[in-house]
């Protein structure tokens, strides 16, 4: 049976009251873990790949090979995230996760076989995340939902720092394959985690499911990309970081046609993380709900704003200021949680969300293609001003608001 956890109504939703609910700690937790492992993971196996290679084509592929196999996972397998229950689906995603480590450590691998093997686990990112996703929104509800994923956000953008931060000191003081090891015994100890400590919640009825898993994903999918609320809050949240993601992408060039010291581009790559931290607490914590979701509009004006002014020669700090506002932009999601969750069928939940991560990942590996090449033949501040261009102008996609929309069931 799901427990929903529902604050009071004369106490209004906050941090505390979430942290005090056990599951949701349980999930914010482990995923934390994971994803400060993942990002060690992608250091070590860089290292590793650019050292049997000498490639710098082949260790830049390997922070890009997951994004294509998400968009196939979840086109194909994202009704697995609603059938099936979400505890067996999470843990077996760390344990695969765990697994995929040790033989990348262990296995002595060609880097072909290691790059198909990190290409294969992420195929299944998309029903991990629509589980994980669904965990949270059984679990709670109203403003309490939203402040559950705001938590998530900022506990995954600080893993990120410290995964990216860490990884580095972990190859220099393990070697790149004790890295991978350190890795993996964090992605076990996720998995071990939630299958003792999340609770079993249910998975559609078997009877009640479609035979064919691919027909069910694909009509499933269909529905939701046919209704138009959720079309446009799909592509409301998956196309304003595209083109941000493109932006970052170049940072490493911008800063050396810039002259900035060798220091340079860590900081910048940095700032964007930490405005997105402060983002996501301010527009949670300090805004009241009705503002946070007239927020969105502005919110991505703000962070396209910030790129446009990549077209001028600034002063390293400067720019450094101009990513943090950015990442603090990128909090508008935050603004359109509730407004998704209420036009999305109960039924299909996990599958919306793990489509929306997918959307979400595939855009992002998209983008740095897209501004990459514009880099090639325009100068690469202007590319970076370009996406921000491109930023502004999917501000007109937040709806202004669909609260009271009945959700669609799917035929």
């Amino acid at each position: 049976m799901t427990t929903t956890a529902v604050p009071p109504a004369a106490q209004p939703a906050t941090y505390r009251y979430v942290l005090a609910q056990p599951y949701i700690r349980v999930v914010t937790a482990t995923r934390a873990l994971a994803i400060a492992a993942d990002s060690l993971r992608s250091v070590a196996l860089s290292v590793l790949v650019f050292a049997d290679t000498g490639s710098p084509l082949l260790a830049a592929l390997t922070y890009s090979i997951s994004f294509l196999p998400q968009f196939v996972g979840g086109m194909f397998f994202g009704a697995l995230a609603d059938r099936l229950r979400p505890r067996p689906v999470i843990a077996g995603s760390y344990a695969a996760e765990c697994l995929a480590g040790l033989l990348l450590a262990t296995g002595r691998l060609p880097v072909g076989v290691s790059l198909a093997l990190v290409a294969l686990i992420a195929t299944m990112t998309p029903v991990f995340s629509g589980s994980s996703a669904r965990v949270t929104a059984e679990l709670l509800t109203g403003d309490a939902y939203v402040l559950g994923r705001s938590l998530n956000n900022l506990a995954s953008s600080a893993a990120q720092l410290v995964g990216m931060a860490g990884g580095g000191a972990a190859v220099a003081t393990f070697g790149a394959r004790g890295a991978l090891l350190t890795a993996a015994i964090a992605h076990l100890s996720a998995a071990i985690a939630v299958r003792l400590r999340l609770p079993d919640l249910l998975g559609t009825p078997a009877d009640s499911a479609p035979r064919s898993l691919l027909r069910q994903t694909w009509n499933g999918n269909s529905v939701l990309v046919r209704d138009r609320r959720i079309r446009r809050l799909l592509l409301a949240q998956c196309l304003p970081p595209a083109c941000i993601a493109g932006a970052e992408s170049v940072i490493v060039p911008y800063c050396a046609t810039r002259a900035y010291p060798s220091s340079a581009p860590g900081i910048l790559l940095a700032a964007m993380p930490v405005g997105m931290i402060a983002g996501n607490f301010a527009v949670s914590k300090l805004m009241k709900p009705d503002l946070r979701e007239r927020s969105p509009r502005w919110l991505i004006l703000l962070a396209g704003a910030t790129l446009i002014g990549f077209s001028a020669a600034l002063p390293l700090a400067v720019s450094a200021g101009l990513l943090v506002l950015g990442g603090v932009g990128l909090a508008y999601m935050l603004g359109l949680q509730r407004q998704f969750l209420d036009v999305v069928p109960a039924s299909s939940r996990g599958q919306a969300f793990g489509l929306l991560s997918a959307g979400l990942m595939v855009l992002q590996g998209v983008g740095p293609l897209v501004v990459g090449a514009a880099a090639q033949v325009i100068p690469i501040g202007a590319a970076i001003a370009a996406a921000g261009v491109c930023t502004l102008a999917t501000a007109a996609l937040p709806p202004r608001s669909t609260r009271g929309s009945a959700a669609i069931e799917p035929a």
